[in-house]
């Protein structure tokens, strides 16, 4: 099962293909959007038809945790492969695919190089000292929101911002709330914003902002304090070819393949040992890049996982207060 578009292009061919020819294994790509809603339809009965899924960094611990995930055997990984893989995208039932990060990236004609910048979020919400107009993604689809930015922003250092202190967090954007143009919902609004110059200051998925770079946009990408995250490849529980899909992951998280996808779609990979054998210019564009690692922050997918004893996540619990806090 693989996301459509561009994407399900750029894994047919860094992925699909090469390891069919490798392995004489047949693949049959399945290039449609998949909701979690729909994996758990095809798990509940019984009805599993696809042997690997692509999941996000939530879903895959939510699916686990409801024992809807095969187990991934790490016995069949070759060691070097497996000791390049970043910790936080190797779990008991899932290996990252790829990483991104949501980060800071200003319009250089308004903040041009010998001007000052906001470097961290605190500056960023310093309207006063840096006047411009901002946007941050929309807070109710959970994660993706700016709470960890609005800590930051409060002064609590990277180490501590979990648990999240959710009404601080809330405080801290109810200071920068009236300087926000528009909360973006999707990733394309973000990015049209970005091209059409109507917002100064943004934070912004990497990807966006690099292809806007890439075709000349007046933008620079600020990596300092990026809010990384990932998705995954998974196996439902029941898969009809657990073997051949076991085989299937353990192929595409190789560097060789991971570098072959990043330059097909720009998105990191989260097998380190890729950036060897990319082109600096080429591996400095990616969130998982080393240089970057000592000033990021890894989003917490346990913590929005957790469930209290009403039944709802974090996660859910946050949307909730943000359609609420929205609407004041």
């Amino acid at each position: 099962m693989l996301n459509g578009g561009d994407y399900a292009k750029a894994c047919m061919e860094a992925y699909v293909r090469p390891f069919e020819s490798e392995t004489g294994i047949k693949v049959t790509p399945v290039t449609d959007e998949f909701s979690m809603a729909q994996f758990e339809l095809m798990i509940s009965t019984n009805s599993v038809s696809v042997d690997v899924v692509p999941v996000d960094a939530i879903s895959a611990i939510q699916a686990s945790q409801k024992g809807h995930l095969e187990p991934i055997d790490y016995s069949i990984y070759r060691q070097e492969e497996l000791g390049a893989m970043l910790d936080f995208a190797k779990t008991r039932y899932s290996v990252g695919s790829i990483v991104y990060a949501l980060c800071m990236v200003y319009n250089t004609e308004k903040f041009p190089a010998d001007k000052p910048r906001p470097a961290t979020w605190a500056e960023f919400w310093d309207v006063a000292k840096y006047p411009g107009v901002r946007t941050f993604p929309t807070g109710e689809y959970g994660a993706s929101g700016p709470w960890e930015e609005a800590l930051l922003a409060d002064g609590v250092s990277a180490g501590a911002l979990y648990p999240l202190d959710i009404d601080r967090a809330f405080a801290s954007l109810d200071k920068i709330k009236p300087h926000i143009r528009k909360w973006f919902v999707t990733g394309s609004e973000n990015q049209q914003m970005l091209h059409d110059k109507v917002v100064d200051l943004a934070e912004t998925y990497d990807g966006r902002a690099v292809a806007l770079i890439d075709q000349g946009g007046k933008l620079e990408l600020n990596r300092n304090q990026q809010k990384m995250t990932w998705e995954s490849w998974a196996i439902p529980k029941g898969s009809p070819n657990a073997q051949n899909a076991q085989r299937f992951i353990e192929f595409i998280t190789r560097a060789d393949r991971q570098a072959a996808f990043v330059q097909l779609m720009p998105y990191g990979p989260t097998n380190r040992n890729a950036f060897k054998l990319l082109p600096e210019a080429i591996g400095h564009k990616f969130a998982s890049h080393p240089d970057y690692s000592a000033s990021s922050i890894i989003m917490d997918a346990q913590w929005y996982s957790e469930v209290g004893p009403n039944g709802k996540s974090n996660n859910d619990l946050i949307i909730e207060r943000w359609n609420e806090w929205i609407l004041q």
